[in-house]
């Protein structure tokens, strides 16, 4: 596109009237914005609202998070997914309240040097929490870039990212910040759809998008490895009215979550009894998706006649299970309770 600014003013008008109302919008603290953008990471708009606000209810600053005990604030992300997000908000949390007096400073490089804050989300912050012109380039942003101006540059690649929030920042309105990077948000989120399926009769862009006629092939990306597989038997252990539960590893998947007890691998009913002491009920299969592992579960629950003799294993009351961080890769295992 020879003139690239053209894209301003029609994005600008198309946001005042189409805008979607979100609540860290209507309220756009800096704060709020950083907690919706770290929520938004790789989960739907419709799923973070719930979260956003019951969150924001029991955390609603900087030093609410900061005080916080690591576990009570994980078990208000429960069922967000992508624990880690929630770990490094709680240590930016902790940074920005030592360093900072529990106000998130408007400097993007501190903001940036924060933990589990990257460009996108540093940008975004400074953009719609501050109003200054940071641009925010995320995977939606650079689909809409690459349609409109036509390009078949990879967008995987860093180089292309950088090159785009240059050009970007060379046309951002200053005293628009905010609307311009939530317009280039909502255009990509709601009208130039990913997998070819655009919406172009009604984007405000159609007169002079150049590869409107190329939206199923672009934007260009890296071909996806594909996903590993791993098999694993989940036990509900049960002691009277007592449940099993364990913290998982420092680091790793779901790092410092609390799970119910499992073992790698498919194990029949027989081989658990072999294991523990009880009467075996089958629970079922289940699959839970991660961004780069898929797990295939098999359930039981076993009503123990004595206690494992396993020092890793914690004995919560059932009503108690609430107060656990438990990811929703056991929520199959969760509901029978």
């Amino acid at each position: 596109m020879s003139d690239f600014k053209k894209i301003v003013e029609p994005l600008l008008k198309w946001y005042e009237a189409e805008r979607r109302i979100l609540p860290w919008r209507e309220d756009p603290q800096p704060y709020h914005v950083w907690v919706s953008e770290i929520m938004l990471q790789q989960t739907r708009v419709e799923a973070v609202i719930e979260y956003y606000h019951r969150f924001l209810a029991r955390f609603p600053d900087v030093s609410s998070l900061a005080a916080a005990d690591l576990d009570e604030v994980l078990s208000y992300w429960q069922g967000l997914g992508y624990y880690r997000r929630c770990e490094m908000l709680y240590k930016a949390a902790k940074v920005v309240n030592d360093d900072y007096g529990g106000v998130l400073p408007c400097d993007h490089d501190a903001i940036l040097a924060l933990p589990g804050v990257g460009r996108y989300t540093a940008a975004a912050i400074m953009s719609i929490g501050f109003g200054e012109p940071y641009p925010a380039v995320d995977g939606n942003v650079l689909r809409v870039i690459m349609r409109v101006t036509d390009r078949d540059d990879c967008i995987d690649e860093e180089k292309v990212k950088r090159k785009i929030e240059t050009e970007l920042a060379e046309i951002m309105p200053k005293d628009h910040a905010s609307a311009f990077t939530q317009g280039l948000m909502d255009l990509g989120a709601t009208i130039c759809l990913p997998n070819g399926e655009p919406k172009c009769d009604i984007c405000p862009w159609t007169h002079f998008c150049a590869g409107k006629y190329r939206a199923g092939i672009l934007p260009v990306r890296k071909e996806k490895k594909p996903r590993k597989s791993e098999d694993r038997t989940v036990f509900l252990l049960l002691l009277g009215d007592k449940v099993a539960v364990r913290k998982r590893p420092e680091k790793g998947l779901l790092a410092k979550m609390w799970e119910f007890p499992n073992d790698s691998g498919i194990l029949t009913s027989n081989e658990v009894l072999m294991a523990y002491d009880g009467h075996v009920r089958d629970l079922g299969k289940a699959t839970h998706i991660f961004s780069h592992i898929e797990w295939h579960m098999q359930g039981y629950v076993v009503e123990l006649q004595t206690k494992p003799n396993d020092e890793t294993l914690v004995w919560a009351k059932k009503e108690e299970i609430a107060d656990y961080a438990i990811p929703s890769a056991f929520s199959f295992i969760k509901k029978v309770l």
